[in-house]
């Protein structure tokens, strides 16, 4: 579909919200009813005609065992219940859409048994259902995507790209895995992962901290330092910054939890920390030339 006027002129809702509203969780439901009312899990369920063809439909008694085996709920909107779904409970189901959809084509009417004959195309069927469900997403100010069949948050900030990748290489398995942990952490649909994040990332930190060639940890550290800033105002401040970082992992309960740690509250803090740490580890991996292509 193509763009709508408000979109073609800027007047979208920026895509910030983090919890699923009324209207967007009605509508991801109402998607979901749509392609069943369309046949469109008919691959994954199929219900077979008394003569022997294959795909006469979707088998719905199958497909609801299947999502009463996964603790899924049947796609109804609140209109139709008391108790609205929770996001994590519509994520769910729109990855067990994802996963089973395909786009049902060329309905052949069989009138003995009042049905009709489908073949189905799961690629094309995952590729509108992704449009969708996005286009959902987009609308309404949402900070989520369906990508690779999972709903990932979008990240806020400058560091979407960086974040965005799949695969970072350092040179340093061990450094690469912890990165990895708090990326994927950080992206996460659920605030709770989200916190743990920033625990993954200062790891990351006190390990990056260590790679250079030096005596101990702090000659280690000025030497990565050093190849971020030979002009000595910035190779100032980014040392006041790394202290800094480094007090905050301590001071605050990030890697430890003894009484006395500032607890971390609102999920706009986690934010604030893991950009301002990730931007220094991602300025010290250019500079010290660790990044390499996947």
């Amino acid at each position: 579909m193509k763009k709508l006027f408000t979109e073609r002129h800027g007047a979208v809702k920026p895509r910030v919200a983090e919890t699923l509203d009324a209207t967007t969780r009605d509508a991801l439901l109402t998607l979901v009813r749509a392609r069943l009312d369309e046949e469109w899990f008919g691959l994954s369920f199929p219900a077979k005609c008394l003569d022997g063809y294959a795909y006469a439909g979707t088998d719905f008694v199958k497909l609801e065992a299947t999502m009463n085996g996964y603790g899924l709920r049947w796609p109804r909107t609140h209109l139709d219940s008391d108790e609205p779904p929770t996001d994590g409970a519509v994520f769910d189901l729109v990855e067990f859409s994802y996963e089973h959809v395909a786009e049902a084509l060329d309905p052949q009417y069989h009138s003995y048994g009042n049905h009709s004959h489908y073949t189905y195309d799961q690629t094309s069927g995952r590729d509108k259902f992704v449009a969708d469900v996005n286009r959902i997403f987009e609308r309404n100010g949402m900070a989520f995507e369906l990508r690779d069949g999972e709903v990932h948050r979008l990240p806020p900030g400058p560091l979407h790209e960086e974040l965005s990748r799949s695969v970072v290489h350092t040179g340093d398995v061990a450094l690469d895995e912890m990165l990895a942990a708090a990326t994927a952490k950080y992206l996460h649909r659920d605030p709770a992962v989200r916190r743990e994040s920033i625990e993954k990332l200062w790891d990351t930190w006190e390990r990056l901290k260590t790679i250079e060639a030096g005596k101990d940890k702090k000659a280690s550290t000025a030497n990565i330092l050093d190849k971020a800033a030979s002009e000595p105002a910035f190779r100032n401040l980014l040392e006041k910054e790394a202290l800094e970082l480094t007090e905050i992992g301590n001071k605050f309960m990030i890697r430890h939890s003894e009484v006395g740690k500032v607890p971390i509250t609102e999920y706009r803090q986690v934010d604030y920390l893991f950009q301002r740490l990730y931007a220094v580890i991602w300025l010290l991996l250019h500079a010290s030339d660790r990044l390499r292509a996947a």
